[in-house]
């Protein structure tokens, strides 16, 4: 793409950012809090983009005024500095334009969001939920690498260790973004801690990763709601087991069901199962959106399909593979401890690529 396309594109785009820092000024815009929401996020994005935009041009002036010192200009000193300056530009210029390319791509819209992050034990029974076990200590030390916060919503823990199935909220800057590479079943292979002839054996488990939805997203009618208390078990002291403060919700035209026995009262478990029921019904929506994106692209890395056989972890190589972009790596030690981050910068560069080439730029 040339320059003059580019910058042609990017004046589309200043119009529109001018536009969006008018409206969201206005008295009447404020007022109406769902589409003033909607231009605040919209604000944030074009930002990002007149940002670099400054930048590239900015550059492309400096470049045109060093080619006319060299082409016009007898001073040797002042030649070197044109010289210097115009290859230090040269080279950061292909960068500077893959950037705003992908910021002229439209983002998932919920990228921005927190979510929903559900581990749940597959095939192999107690070896399944150790392994569900050993994912949740991945993804809670990762988030708090990234300085995200997790609370737990809900488990059921395994006879072994583990667990059956555990729910976590994950709040901070971009996290359905970061985590939603992570949905799909992910397999073990190594020697169970109750095996006794030293056979190597395979396990799954799944993982979900839910966009939060925001009370703006969707409208979740009271009405359509059954709502059960029960007592909470588990640690927390004699007031979990004899007060109803754990919470069941029932979402009656969906039949989605949601519980909450993390806080000691009930209105805080209350709030907390209403967040996750609103994005649970909010998913089923998303999964179309999903759905629409993945039967154009033909090598979708974030499809949310929970089915999909995504990543193997093999403890006997100590090698981890993710198999939607063939990518095999010997550090499992760490990988389990927490440093996903490499794996995820790869899918997400594959991922830009695929959108790169589906809007033509």
């Amino acid at each position: 793409m040339s320059d003059n396309v580019l910058l042609g594109k990017l004046e589309g785009v200043f119009i529109r950012f001018k536009e969006v820092s008018q409206l969201i000024t206005d008295p009447d815009v404020m007022g109406d809090m769902k589409r003033y929401v909607k231009l605040s996020k919209e604000y944030k994005e074009l930002e990002l983009v007149d940002s670099a935009a400054k930048e590239y041009r900015s550059a492309l002036d400096t470049i045109a005024e060093s080619k006319e010192i060299l082409a016009t200009e007898s001073d040797e000193e002042l030649r070197e500095m044109a010289k210097m300056e115009l290859e230090e530009l040269e080279d950061k210029l292909p960068e500077m334009e893959q950037n705003i390319k992908l910021l002229l791509v439209p983002a998932d819209p919920e990228d921005s969001k927190n979510a929903i992050l559900e581990i749940r034990a597959g095939a192999g029974g107690d070896e399944a939920s150790i392994f569900a076990g050993d994912l949740y200590r991945m993804y809670t030390k990762f988030c708090e690498s990234r300085g995200w916060r997790v609370t737990m919503s809900s488990c059921s823990e395994g006879t072994s260790g583990g667990y059956k199935e555990v729910v976590l909220n994950v709040t901070g800057a971009n996290v359905y973004g970061v985590l939603k590479y992570e949905s799909g079943v992910h397999r073990v292979q190594r020697v169970p801690q109750t095996e006794t002839q030293g056979r190597v054996h395979t396990s799954a488990a799944s993982v979900a990763v839910l966009p939060e939805a925001e009370e703006f997203d969707i409208d979740v009618k009271e009405s359509d709601i059954r709502k059960d208390t029960y007592c909470s078990s588990g640690p927390g002291g004699q007031s979990v087991n004899t007060t109803y403060s754990a919470i069941r919700l029932t979402h009656i035209p969906t039949g989605i069901v949601v519980t909450c026995q993390d806080q000691k009262s009930q209105l805080k478990n209350l709030a907390k199962a209403m967040i996750e029921l609103r994005s649970r019904i909010y998913a089923m929506e998303h999964q179309k959106y999903l759905d629409e994106i993945s039967s154009k692209r033909k090598t979708m890395v974030s499809t949310g399909d929970r089915s999909a056989k995504i990543r193997t972890y093999n403890y006997p190589q100590g090698r981890v593979t993710d198999h939607r972009i063939n990518l095999t790596m010997y550090n499992l030690s760490a990988i389990i401890d927490g440093d996903i981050q490499e794996i995820i910068d790869k899918l997400q560069v594959e991922e830009n690529a695929e959108r790169l080439k589906e809007s033509g730029l």
